[in-house]
This record gives structure tokens, C-alpha cells and sequence, in this order.
């Protein structure tokens, strides 16, 4: 038996199948955009970047640039044909390079091009710019103090009588959490390399989460047609929303050189260029009011959320939506209101990244859900379970959606019974009292969030299915690959529709040239959308091949069924390459173009009003924390987690990715700093700087489990759920631990309201303010 025979997995679909490329990944056999054959003659690009956070550029002398070794050539916005700009919004306000004015510290003024990266990199740093400042605002509360412009729309949403309900409340707090930002710090850096044809043509190999709007942006740049431009996605080595928007400059770049001298030409910038010039997650300011009862039952909401855009709108817009539509997390409010404010500031511009606003609008619930539980002297848990969802009724969220599908109470209460969490939380309650230095805490949070694109039309997926003579098959669609292992999950489901192994298909790179018009592979959506639109066209061959094998076989189409490895006919077994083989002498069709759209969806953003969402999903952790109260120091101890992605099509991928969710989310909330100087620089631009979790801060006990029981309601390919953002939250369950664990230096008495990233620093602030409220 050759390996073309070996069976992988027979029963394909909800099984643990591995990673298509993980032994790629782990030999380093897997290709990414560097590793790739160069065309000869291959150019390389460098970004020359701004050293103003706000200026006017009075001039600019690339004289010495020109003159550098190895270089062809310099770029401004002078030799943009088309249009300068990649701003994904319909604002046009994100200039490829600046013209006039700088915006931010790290913003591109224009692009070295030379015969080798290094002559580019170094001839960039000879340019002489001369500026006049202007002043620069830096953060959230500067853009408030400033007059709060806004880079884009905001966004209000209520239900119910705010102001009614507030004043009415037989209890009412007040107060602020300042939310910090993340950088995406994937693995593989941005990169593009261009390649021109003849005519406008021009192919783009990018490491990019949304290929249409590649080609879309790069055919703008240019000022042609979209069909003249290809562009190529095999791989990237992560994305985490960073490269759903950020990709488009240096494409557009890497384009406009290849154009302009006729050769390819590659572009990647350096990791601290990376960090300084590109996007990342949104920092928050949330300003509430919230009144509520004796029991701890939420009465009214009013909350603002404050968000630092950056110089431009980007995704700032969905994203500060999103916030709003997860303000509630897994909460019923009866009367709320809840508002956005996207702020000017001159910073990079934020976008997109894992979650999408969601983990911040998340993040202000659970504070509020605290400051409750410490006024009132009880368990977070119990304000948490007084407040969540109803079944039936109290199910109606701030954006008028019902909760059809709500299973938050299970998920929660048997995390509670699993992990043990009532005696974990009395042992330390013990445990604190009598320990001077080392404080403990714990805490259960749940997560609810919603699945779909909040822009209705991006709901959308194409796949192409290609099945030849001897029955392998080609699998094309518009999701995109970086880790995640969407393409070995559509590859499953295109195996088990037609009854074949795993090694039958042959996963191939995205496309624009085989799907057109593809959506960012973002949103948790990806698994949704493409197996759902590979699934249609697989149905499509399959009812041609059952009609083809009736005819040929001279039976009823009822006596053929499909089966696994080919088709029964009558008593008869025929292979699936045998039928393909004889489908293709009778001339029938083994290709066929799928499309899905999601159903039930549509969101009316002017009013607030809508159900933007096609289902939830579901999850909940416990972490344990120990704090040293001299150093502010501290060690994630448990962390048990109980998750719900539906009926899993690979149980392995979902596990991997809720594992890898949490701690990224733990980074974001607890080392993930971000730190700008009194110029307007990011200080914090490489892994010397920047703290991102690391294999050490896996929690030594770190239990994961599906809700296996879970079946979406909603016809999902599989009956599955969404996975890749959704964990990302739990990890707000360390922060609750450790605000635990500071308060019970003030006997829980005050509520410890620590912003994050909860870094030792503010650990340690924390119980120094604890100390001095424990004092009078």
C-alpha cells in the first residue's frame, strides 16, 4: 500500500485530526513569503518613518538617500498614480506616505528602493526632513481634555428608562477602568512582494488576512482595474487581526515599485519598525454609572467608552460597536445605554485585532459586576449568576436582539462543580487570613459572545472544488491560514461530504484568481462561512456524479447512497475514483463554485436596533493567583476552563486554540504594557521591551474541556461553533483573581479596581492603597 492509499482518519469530520502543516512547522519546511525563490532581479523596499508624533514637514532633501550604495530609487507620494491611500474605511484617510503633515511618531514619509534589503534599510536612515511641531495629543483622556474629536461615527445603544432607572436604584456606584492596548506580535512580520506581468497586470504574494481588500487597495494605488491584480495568501505565521488592514501598505509599496521599474520587489520591515508603524488592539477609558439593589440585581447601566483610534479611522468604527454589543457580556440589564467615543489621537492607528472591541466592552462589565460584589460584601459569582441572561425571559440585549440559545448558567455551573471552586475559594479566604505576604485570590468569569460580522455584507464565503479523473480533489476558498487550522477544518469538510480521506485533497493557497470578492478570514467566521461554502460545492458534484452513476448503472437515484470511499448502487460498490473516472467520459462537470451566505442577520446601526448576530458562544474559566504584597509579583497557579465551540469538527484545533485564546488574553491583561515617552514614541517596539507571555507563564495546572454536550441550534456546518475569538476572554478571570487577592488586604472591604495591564507595578499600587483604606 503506497501513501497515496494510506487511510489518514475514516471517520474525517469532528475528530482530532492534526494541523495540515504542523509537521511543515515543526521541520521549518513550511513556506512563508521569505522563504520563497526570489525572481531574479528582485528588489527590497524600507520605509522611511517620521520622527514627530504631530509636525508639518517644511521639507525633505533625499539627495544622500539617492546617492547611498545599492539604490535604485525613492518613493513618495508624488509617484502614486492612483490614489494615496489604504484606509479600509470610506473616510480615505490614511495616506500611503504623509503629504504635508505627520500624524504620528512611526508614520511612512516614503520608501527607499534598492537591490538588497539592507542597502534599503540603511540608505532610509539618511534622509533629511525638517519639521515644524505641532502639538500632539496621546491618549484618551488627553483627546477628552482637548475637546474629544472623533475619527469616526459613534455608536449608542439603549433599551429602557436610563435615567429612571438610576434614580430609582436603592444603590448607585460611579467609576472608571482604563483598558490597555496590545501589539499582535505574530511570529512572521509584514510582508508583501509584487511581481509585474505584462499589461497593469501584477501578482501579490502577501501575508494578509483579507486578499480582496489587497487587491482592492493595490488596484487603487495604481489606478487600475481589480481584475489586474492577483493576490496570493499560502500561509501566514499568525495574525490575530493585525493583518486584516495593516497588510494593504506594504503591499501597495512593494506594488508601486514593482510597476514603476518592472521588477519584483519585497518588503519587511524590521520588528521594531513593525511595532512602531503598524495598529494595534484599541485602549479603553469606560466611564459607568450603575445602579443596582441589595441583591446585587443590576437596575440601569449608562456607560461611556472611550477608545484611543489613532491619527486615522482604520477599523476603529466596528470596533468600538462591538465594544458596545459586548458591554453586556453574558448580563441582562433592564435599562441601558451604553455610547462609543473613537478619539483622535496621535498614536498609530488601532485596528483590528483578536476579539475586536469585544474583550474591552467584556472588560467593563465584570468591573462593574466587582465594584458591586465589594460594596456589598459577597462573591463576584453570585452577583455574576443574580445578573446573567434569562432563558425565556430578561433575554432581550442592549441592541434588541433576544438571546435565543442562552446555555451560560450550565457552562457556569458546572465549571463551578468541576474545578471545585467553592472550597478553593473558602481555603483561601482561610489561607489569607493568617498570611502576611503571599495573598491569594480566585475568581469565575463567563464569556457570551456574539458570531457574525457586524457589517451584514462581509457574511458572505466562496469556495472552489476541483475533483479530477482519479478522484483527488482540489479545495479553494477565501479563507486565509495563519495557525489556526481553518484549512485542515474545511479540508474535513470536504473529505467527509464526499467519503474520502484527508490525503484525497489537496488544500491550495488563497486566491483572488480562483475566489473572487472574499470577506477577512476575521469575526471567528472563518470555519462558518468557507466550510459552509465549500460544503455547496461539493453538493453540486455530488448530485451531478448520483445522477451520472443512476443513468450509467441503469437505476433510481433513491438506490444510489453515498457511502464512505464511493457509492452503493443497488448491491454494487463502486469506488469514488471509478465513478469520477467514468463521470469525465460521459462529460460530466467535476467543478463547481460554492457560496453561503449567513442567514437570519441584519443590524440597522442608526437606530441601535437589530440582530446582528447569528448565534453565541459560550465559555467560562477559574484561575488562582498568588500575589507577594512586598513586590507586587505574582504566579497564575489553576486555571480550569470549560468551553463551548458546538458539535467540534476537530476537538484538537479547538482545544489548541482556547488554550492559546487564554493566554493571549493573559497577556494582554497582565504583561502586554504598552509605553509611550514624552515625544510621542512607542518606547516598548521589540521582545526587550515588550512583555508578551511566555512558555514559563503557563499556569503549571491549566485544565481545558470542551461542553461536548453542546449542539448549535443553528444550522452551522457541523453543528459547530465559532473558536478563535471567544477564548480570548476568559483570561479576565486572572484579573478578577488578583483583585482578590489585593482586596483582601483591606478584608475585601473596598473594591480594588486595578487597570490593566495588571502588571506588578499596579499590583503593588493596588495593595499600598489597600493598605492605607485598611488603615482609616
Amino acid at each position: 500500500m503506497n501513501k497515496h492509499e494510506a487511510p489518514i482518519n475514516l471517520a474525517v469530520l469532528h475528530t482530532g485530526t492534526r494541523h495540515d502543516s504542523g509537521p511543515k512547522h515543526v521541520t521549518g519546511t513550511a513556506e512563508y513569503i521569505d522563504d520563497m525563490i526570489e525572481p531574479v532581479g528582485t528588489m527590497h523596499a524600507y520605509l522611511g518613518l517620521s520622527t514627530r508624533a504631530h509636525a508639518e514637514i517644511v521639507s525633505m532633501d533625499f539627495s544622500a538617500v539617492r546617492a547611498a550604495p545599492g539604490v535604485i530609487g525613492v518613493l513618495t507620494a508624488e509617484d502614486i498614480p492612483g490614489e494615496n491611500d489604504v484606509s479600509p474605511s470610506h473616510k480615505h484617510d490614511e495616506p500611503i506616505f504623509a503629504v504635508g503633515k505627520v500624524q504620528f511618531w512611526g508614520q511612512p514619509v516614503f520608501a527607499v528602493i534598492a537591490e538588497t534589503r539592507d542597502a534599503a534599510r540603511r540608505a532610509a536612515q539618511l534622509a533629511k526632513i525638517d519639521y515644524a511641531d505641532l502639538d500632539w495629543i496621546a491618549d484618551v483622556r488627553a483627546a477628552q481634555a482637548a475637546g474629544g474629536r472623533l475619527v469616526t461615527e459613534p455608536l449608542k445603544l439603549e433599551r429602557g428608562q436610563v435615567e429612571a432607572g438610576l434614580a430609582a436604584a436603592p444603590r448607585r456606584l460611579q467609576g472608571a477602568i482604563a483598558i490597555g492596548g496590545q501589539d499582535h506580535f505574530y511570529l512572521e512580520g509584514q510582508i508583501a512582494m509584487a511581481v509585474p506581468g505584462e499589461d497593469e497586470d501584477v501578482v501579490i504574494h502577501s501575508s494578509t488576512q483579507h486578499p480582496s481588500e489587497v487587491q482592492l487597495m493595490v488596484a487603487a494605488v495604481l489606478g487600475i482595474r481589480h481584475n489586474a491584480v492577483t493576490v496570493n495568501v499560502r500561509r501566514m505565521g499568525g495574525g490575530f487581526g493585525g493583518k486584516e488592514t495593516q497588510g494593504n501598505l506594504f503591499a501597495a509599496v512593494a506594488a508601486l515599485a514593482a510597476k514603476k521599474w518592472n521588477r519584483a520587489c519585497k518588503i519587511r520591515p524590521d520588528r521594531d519598525d513593525d511595532m512602531q508603524s503598524t495598529g494595534k488592539r484599541h485602549d479603553f477609558v469606560v466611564d459607568y454609572d450603575v445602579g443596582y439593589d441589595e441583591s446585587g440585581k443590576i437596575l440601569a447601566v449608562d456607560a461611556v467608552y472611550g477608545t484611543r483610534a489613532g491619527f486615522s479611522s482604520d477599523l476603529s468604527g466596528p470596533v468600538s460597536d462591538r465594544a458596545l454589543f459586548h458591554a453586556d457580556n453574558a448580563y441582562f440589564y433592564p435599562a441601558v445605554r451604553v455610547r462609543s467615543e473613537p478619539l483622535y489621537t496621535n498614536t498609530v492607528s488601532n485596528t483590528a485585532f483578536r476579539g475586536f472591541g469585544g474583550p474591552q466592552g467584556m472588560m467593563g462589565a465584570e468591573r462593574w459586576i466587582e465594584d458591586i460584589a465589594y460594596a456589598l460584601g459577597k462573591d463576584p459569582l453570585d452577583i455574576r449568576k443574580a445578573n446573567f441572561y434569562g432563558t425565556d425571559k430578561d433575554n432581550v440585549t442592549p441592541y434588541h436582539q433576544v438571546v435565543e440559545d442562552n446555555i451560560v448558567h450550565r457552562v457556569v455551573d458546572e465549571l463551578e462543580a468541576s474545578s471545585d471552586y467553592q472550597a478553593r475559594r473558602k481555603a483561601i479566604i482561610d489561607f489569607n487570613k493568617t498570611s502576611t505576604v503571599v495573598k491569594k485570590g480566585i475568581a469565575l468569569t463567563p464569556v457570551k459572545f456574539g458570531i457574525s460580522f457586524t457589517a451584514t455584507w462581509y457574511n458572505q464565503a466562496g469556495a472552489l472544488v476541483h475533483v479530477y479523473k482519479d478522484g483527488s480533489i482540489h479545495l479553494s476558498h477565501g479563507g486565509t491560514e495563519m495557525g489556526q487550522g481553518l484549512y485542515i477544518k474545511v479540508a474535513q469538510v470536504v473529505a467527509d461530504a464526499f467519503g474520502v480521506n484527508l490525503d484525497n485533497i489537496k488544500i491550495m493557497p488563497t486566491s483572488t484568481g480562483k475566489v473572487p470578492n472574499t470577506s477577512a478570514t476575521a469575526a471567528s467566521s472563518g470555519s462558518d462561512l468557507n466550510g459552509m461554502a465549500a460544503w455547496d460545492a461539493c453538493e453540486q458534484i455530488k448530485a451531478r456524479l448520483l445522477a451520472h452513476a443512476a443513468k450509467l448503472y441503469q437505476a433510481e437515484e433513491s438506490d444510489c447512497h453515498w457511502v464512505q470511499g464511493g457509492m452503493t448502487i443497488g448491491r454494487e460498490f463502486v469506488p469514488f475514483a471509478e465513478l469520477c473516472a467514468s463521470a469525465y467520459l460521459n462529460r460530466v462537470q467535476l467543478s463547481a463554485a460554492g457560496f453561503y451566505k449567513t442567514p437570519k442577520i441584519h443590524w440597522d446601526r442608526a437606530t441601535g436596533k437589530g440582530h446582528p448576530f447569528y448565534y453565541f458562544a459560550y465559555g467560562a474559566s477559574v484561575s488562582e493567583v498568588s500575589v507577594d504584597t512586598l513586590t507586587g509579583e505574582y504566579n497564575v497557579d489553576r486555571v480550569d476552563i470549560l468551553h463551548d465551540v458546538g458539535k467540534s469538527l476537530n476537538p484538537a484545533i479547538d482545544i489548541g486554540q482556547i488554550e492559546g485564546g487564554f493566554i493571549q488574553g493573559m497577556g494582554w491583561l497582565t504583561s502586554e504594557e504598552l509605553v509611550w515617552d514624552d515625544k510621542g514614541q512607542l518606547r516598548t517596539h521589540a521582545p526587550s521591551t515588550y512583555k508578551i507571555p511566555l512558555a514559563s507563564d503557563v499556569p503549571p495546572v491549566f485544565n481545558v474541556k470542551l461542553a461536548e454536550w453542546s449542539v448549535n441550534r443553528e444550522p452551522t456546518i457541523g453543528r459547530s461553533k465559532a473558536v478563535g475569538e471567544p477564548p480570548f476572554m476568559l483570561a479576565i478571570s486572572v484579573v478578577e483573581a488578583l483583585g482578590m487577592a489585593v482586596a483582601s488586604v483591606a478584608d475585601y472591604r473596598v473594591a480594588p479596581r486595578l487597570d490593566t495591564p495588571v502588571t506588578p507595578e499596579r499590583v503593588l499600587m493596588g495593595v499600598e492603597r489597600m493598605k492605607r483604606e485598611a488603615r482609616g
